[in-house]
């Protein structure tokens, strides 16, 4: 273990501002939150990318959500087999015992998960793509998507378009997760597709009944 660093001075004088600053104004609710447990309401998965802030899109609060990132914020099949499977016991406890109402799909632009998936896809010999111990494979999950978009627009508008397509096969697998269809049978849970434009910083929805993603507004 002598190979473990400490933290860089930057980021622990930031823990102590928000110690002195943050936490003490919050005291009482990150109390509540110690001694009652966590009750959210929703679930979000969303990517592992650092532009991708969750909680100041929503406006959330600590103990609202409960969040899982990873690589393309991917749902993978319902697999229960003896192998690792992160996000889906994320989904799992979230659902069982959480009892959260909503999860959420959350895919963004310029996402680098889904551009990898692209370049295999479209350059299937080039082996420069291939390097990857475990997110190429990950990331093989979005391959089905690749095959629904318009190869004849230009490649950032491919990109966009597997991204949303990518939320499309989260939310397809999610349904696929017995203890969730079940949930969503009884009423208890509903999921969502969204997709986030970074710069411009919009949100947009999926619609299933119009099949297709609209921009989210106030009703």
């Amino acid at each position: 273990m002598s190979l473990i660093s400490p933290l860089p001075n930057y980021l622990t004088k930031r823990y102590q501002n928000w110690k002195d600053n943050g936490f003490i104004k919050n005291k009482s609710r990150f109390e509540h939150l110690a001694d009652h447990g966590q009750n959210p309401k929703a679930m979000v998965i969303s990517c592992c990318d650092s532009r991708v802030h969750v909680t100041s899109i929503f406006g959330a609060e600590t103990g609202e959500f409960f969040i899982h990132r990873n690589i393309a914020n991917i749902v993978p099949p319902y697999s229960p087999n003896k192998d690792y499977h992160g996000s889906s016991a994320a989904i799992e406890y979230a659902v069982k015992n959480l009892k959260v109402s909503h999860i959420i799909i959350l895919g963004h632009s310029n996402c680098g998960g889904v551009k990898l998936c692209h370049d295999i896809c479209s350059n299937p010999g080039n082996e420069n793509t291939h390097e990857n111990e475990f997110v190429s494979q990950w990331i093989d999950i979005l391959k089905p998507g690749y095959e629904k978009i318009n190869k004849s627009k230009p490649i950032n508008e491919q990109i966009r378009n597997l991204e949303k397509e990518g939320v499309l096969i989260s939310l397809n697998n999610l349904i696929g997760f017995p203890f969730v269809k079940n949930a969503m049978d009884a009423g208890e849970l509903a999921i969502h597709g969204l997709w986030n434009d970074i710069r411009e910083g919009n949100v947009e929805f999926f619609d299933s009944q119009k099949n297709k993603f609209l921009p989210m507004s106030e009703d």
